[in-house]
């Protein structure tokens, strides 16, 4: 039976090669192939016994082969030759799919928000110099080179810049769009387009220099970027990393736009008990089965397993219950209205600001940022008549967890540079992967409890605490999330600060997003 609140997904128990990790709307997806990803359980921390900084030391061995620079920065920045063709194999190389790219073509949410962007922006784009990072299909190239840009650079990694360069001549805009492959921080742009009289004739800003204080070429002569960099709740992927360097080196500082301009990470709490106790169920029936085996291999074999359980269950329950699912939540799963835990402005953040959520600059922790959420229990239909419950107002629980996804904003500069000085966008278009709007190929993260909070009937339920977003050791392109939190219970109606019925225990959960 399909639950009418969420559709989600279950990993899968065979953790596939390390070559098909990383590949967000493939990976988790219960409406299309899994591909897993290849972080194992030893990569988070036990919630049993929390580690400070809600990770664990990388595996032994060549730590080049791991997902990150020496500098712990995604590897195509300044990663040796291992690292970056580790994090090829772990990350760029199935966006060489066609079948990858039209999954994501086929999200019509997505579309429709970047079409409106772009060709509903015309006046904006027109004679233009325009950079699309990570071009795909190329698909974001051609409408800015329809919606008038006089040139488009399209950027890509992998293969797939082959199959942009036919798109891109198929539509007729092959004298506009320059499809480059590579790394976008290794990006020179053509010698040719420099040339005064020619027919792009790239100039920076005035007061620009020619070349910059490393005595590279200033390049900043890029008047508009696009890219779709979002992953799961926002940061998985860290490709907002290359974005942030594609920016300082291309986009002009002051009259530039950046296409998204601004991001937002949401988190609510839930209801999402179906969900629940199939994982839950899935985790209980894998140490059964491990249960069973050990007493086996001992009848037969004449070996004890049993002092391997400990480390069998740990392993079962991060990858069971402490394991982010992506879901398609309908709005009636909210028991509250979601919070902000984080907002970008494209034009100003760092690469700092993409190293996580609610960390102290420079390290792997923090303080988190905090969450208050006030969830009031309703009357159900068995307390009272229908029609008196339908108006008591507020929800039916229990709280089965946290969901957390974004929005994006492709709207005028705000910030203190920008602001007024760049090119207003007249007709600002917006992206959300809520649960109001339907599927999107993100989807919403579920972050279920491992048991559920109760939600009673004319009573408020608070929950309120902390939450952290951090890299883990293995792949600056995977997340963990540590939730700190607190439950009270009040009469519904009487303030925060009044009497309280109920008080629980401080709770602490370190989950990853696979």
């Amino acid at each position: 039976m399909i639950n009418i609140c969420s559709i989600s997904a279950s990993l899968p128990l065979l953790l596939l090669p390390i070559a098909s990790s990383f590949v967000r709307p493939l990976s988790q997806t219960i409406k299309h192939h899994h591909i897993n990803t290849a972080i194992t359980m030893s990569s988070v921390p036990t919630n049993d016994d929390v580690v400070d900084k809600g990770e664990v030391a990388a595996p032994g061995g060549d730590s080049s082969f791991h997902n990150f620079s020496k500098s712990q920065n995604i590897p195509t920045f300044d990663g040796d030759e291992k690292a970056k063709a580790t994090d090829f194999a772990n990350y760029f190389c199935a966006y060489a799919q066609l079948y990858h790219q039209k999954q994501m073509l086929t999200d019509h949410n997505r579309m429709a928000a970047y079409h409106a962007a772009i060709v509903g922006n015309s006046d904006v784009f027109k004679d233009k110099v325009v950079m699309d990072v990570g071009t795909g299909s190329g698909i974001l190239a051609v409408w800015a080179a329809q919606a008038g840009a006089k040139r488009v650079y399209a950027v890509e990694y992998t293969d797939m810049a082959k199959h942009a360069r036919r798109v891109v001549a198929a539509n007729g805009v092959d004298h506009i769009v320059t499809v480059i492959q590579g790394a976008v921080e290794d990006v020179v742009l053509p010698e040719e387009d420099w040339e005064e009289g020619g027919a792009v004739g790239l100039m920076r800003e005035e007061g620009q220099n020619e070349v910059n204080e490393d005595g590279k070429k200033n390049q900043q002569v890029v008047d508009i970027i696009l890219s779709e960099w979002m992953g799961y709740f926002l940061l998985r992927e860290s490709m907002l990393d290359s974005l942030v360097r594609a920016r300082d080196i291309f986009l002009k500082p002051k009259k530039g736009l950046m296409m998204p301009s601004h991001a937002t990470m949401l988190v609510a709490p839930i209801s999402d008990e179906q969900e629940r106790k199939i994982q839950s169920s899935e985790y209980a029936n894998a140490m059964e089965d491990w249960k069973e085996f050990a007493e086996t291999t001992q009848t037969m074999y004449g070996v004890d397993m049993s002092v391997l359980e400990k480390d069998f269950d740990r392993e079962q329950k991060e990858y069971y219950v402490l394991s982010s699912r992506w879901a398609e939540l309908g709005t009636g799963c909210l028991l509250a209205e979601a919070q902000v835990v984080k907002e970008y402005d494209m034009h100003v953040c760092t690469v700092e600001d993409a190293r996580g959520v609610g960390l102290a600059l420079g390290q792997d922790e923090g303080q988190g940022v905090p969450f208050d959420f006030d969830v009031v229990g309703r009357l159900t239909h068995n307390d009272i008549g229908s029609s008196q419950a339908d108006a008591s107002g507020g929800v039916s629980g229990p709280m089965s967890g946290f969901a957390g996804w974004f929005t994006v904003d492709f709207k005028s500069r705000t910030d203190e540079v920008g602001r007024g000085v760049a090119p207003e966008v007249p007709n600002p278009a917006y992206l959300s992967t809520g649960p109001e709007m339907g599927y999107t190929h993100w989807g919403q993260q579920v972050f279920h409890l491992p048991s559920p909070i109760p939600i009673l009937p004319l009573q408020t339920t608070r929950i309120n605490g902390t939450l952290e977003m951090m890299r883990t050791k293995e792949s600056a392109r995977l997340y963990n999330v540590r939730y700190r939190y607190e439950t009270s219970r009040r009469k519904s109606g009487t303030e925060r600060d009044g009497e309280v019925l109920m008080k629980g225990k401080s709770e602490e959960f370190v989950y990853q997003i696979p």
